[in-house]
């Protein structure tokens, strides 16, 4: 089955070389996402509050932009740098799966720079 990389306006130039989303069929693959504007630098440093709803907005915009909805979330890997940023981290989340959060894991992992505190990858069905 052929699938289309999905980029939203406005997202940051990848690290390596990937794309922000991929779509195939009614399934969308949203790449590990940090938190980083535009021109790529980082937003939030040191804030895992902060980090966390850069990260869920810029995954919400792979996500809209494929035709879907956060609600289409069936499954997050989420990746924090210290685990101590756990309860901020799930604090935003929260906020925008209320209500049948998809399923996810969370896991300590070194991030691919240092200043980075928490990393999504999602999976979405639409339709």
């Amino acid at each position: 089955m052929a699938h289309k990389p999905i980029i939203p306006p406005g997202s940051p130039p990848p690290l390596a070389p990937y794309s922000p989303g991929v779509r195939s069929g009614n399934t969308v693959y949203v790449s590990g996402t940090l938190a980083m504007d535009a021109s790529g630098k980082v937003v939030g440093e040191g804030d895992a509050r902060t980090q966390t709803r850069a990260v869920l907005e810029a995954i919400k915009s792979v996500i809209v932009a494929a035709g879907g909805s956060m609600a289409d979330i069936a499954f997050n890997h989420i990746f924090l740098k210290d685990l101590a940023d756990y309860a901020s981290m799930n604090e935003v989340y929260r906020e925008y799966f209320p209500k049948d959060p998809p399923a996810r894991y969370c896991i300590r992992a070194d991030l691919v720079k240092p200043e980075f505190l928490v990393e999504i990858a999602s999976t979405a069905h639409l339709g």
